[in-house]
This record gives C-alpha cells, sequence and structure tokens, in this order.
C-alpha cells in the first residue's frame, strides 16, 4: 500500500522483545528512489541515540495503532554501530553496521558505483559519504524547479510499504495555487541538489499545477493513480 513518509514521523518503534523508541527520519536513494534506512531516536532526554534500521529488518506498520515494528532485539540495537543520522552516512559506517547484523550490501547486488556517484557536477559541493543517500527531513521544503521555472516545494514521500520505493513526492504548489498539493513520478525528477536545496523536474509547470490534487488522505489509493 502507497503510503505518506511523513505521518511516519513519531511512530513507536517496536523490536521483537519490547519497545525501542520512535520513527524520526528515512534515508532513501534518490537515484533508485527507494527507501534504505529507517532512523530509529532511542533512548530518553539525558541518552537520547539516533540508530539506522536496514528496509532488511523493517516489518509492515500497524496504521491503526501508529506502530512500526522491525526484526530486531533490544540488545542488538543497543550495542549497534553509533552513527550520527544528522549527517551523510558514509560506506563505512554502512560496512560496520551490515557486518555487525549481517545485512546484505544493497550497492554490490545493485552494482553502484560509489566512485561515480559521488563526482560533483557544474561545481556543486558533495557531502562526505554517500551523495544519494538523502533524508527525507532534510529534502522537505526544498524548491522545485519545473523545465520552465520554479513552482513550490517538496512537502512529502509516497512510499510503497511492501518494498519500500518511492514512486511519487508530494508536492505543494506555491507560486501559482498556493496550497494545491499534487503528485509528480519520482521517474520526472532529474536530479537533487544539496547546495541549492532543490529538486530538477523535467516536466512543465503548466503539466504539474494542472495533475489532480492529492487530499489529506495518508496513503494513495491505486483509483487515484
Amino acid at each position: 500500500m502507497l503510503r505518506s513518509l511523513k505521518e511516519m514521523f513519531g511512530y513507536k518503534i517496536k523490536a521483537q522483545d519490547g519497545d525501542l523508541g520512535k520513527v524520526y527520519d528515512f534515508f532513501f536513494d534518490d537515484q533508485r528512489w527507494r527507501i534504505r534506512y529507517l532512523i530509529a531516536e532511542t533512548g530518553n532526554w539525558l541518552n537520547r541515540r539516533k540508530v539506522l534500521i536496514s528496509t532488511t529488518a523493517m516489518g509492515t506498520p500497524n496504521w491503526n495503532e501508529w506502530t512500526f515494528p522491525v526484526l530486531l532485539n533490544l540488545e542488538q540495537i543497543r550495542n549497534s554501530p553509533d552513527v550520527d543520522a544528522d549527517m551523510p552516512v558514509s560506506r563505512q559506517q554502512e560496512l560496520a553496521m551490515n557486518a555487525y547484523y549481517g545485512w546484505p550490501a544493497y550497492w554490490t547486488t545493485e552494482l553502484l558505483s560509489v566512485a561515480r556517484a559521488a563526482a560533483p557536477q557544474n561545481g556543486e559541493v558533495v557531502p562526505a559519504g554517500d551523495p544519494h543517500l538523502r533524508s527525507t527531513r532534510e529534502v522537505i521544503d526544498y524548491h522545485v524547479r519545473a523545465v520552465d521555472g520554479e513552482l513550490g516545494h517538496v512537502d512529502d514521500f509516497i512510499a510503497d510499504d511492501e518494498d519500500w520505493r518511492i514512486p511519487y513526492l508530494v508536492i505543494e504548489i506555491t507560486d501559482w495555487l498556493p496550497g494545491k498539493k499534487v503528485l509528480i513520478p519520482a521517474d520526472c525528477i532529474e536530479r537533487v541538489t544539496w547546495g541549492s536545496q532543490d529538486i530538477a523536474v523535467n516536466l512543465d509547470r503548466d503539466v504539474i499545477a494542472g495533475s489532480p490534487e492529492t487530499g489529506p488522505s495518508i496513503w494513495v489509493t491505486r483509483i487515484f493513480e
């Protein structure tokens, strides 16, 4: 089922043997448009900590109870490698986590070339780590630039809770029709730029502005698609 990622922020995370914390964010791959990690915020205000959980260990959220199960126990998570979720995740950190949990390395099975991906384009300053591993919290509010000019900003992401791909972004049109929210297929996005905090879309503004308006529902039905 297609669901809003922003609506999942704050969901209670349930490990196999108890409550773990809450959903803080998601990291996604902006080339393949898939969720790579859930960012869990654990502990209390004295020892708050953020950990990454691979989609390999993510269960199906319980939408009625606002909970998100993970296929890990509390001890595993307590002893997991530290990651600063507010900074780009380095490949070394991913290797450490994969070795600890026994997760498969997606960049080898999908033939991901880190060297090629890290090459800056048009003078862009690329952050350390994998430049295509992005935070949904970071990208929400990025400007959206159509072929013929700026249109609005990113409001949300729509993900499939079966395979965690991201087929759509929710765009709020602020320049022409303030408050109208529409879906843009991820396939139409040409690039995400850190430096200028914008997303380039290969569509005209008229096409985007004229598309069906999405409502406040936290899921997207097949009929709407």
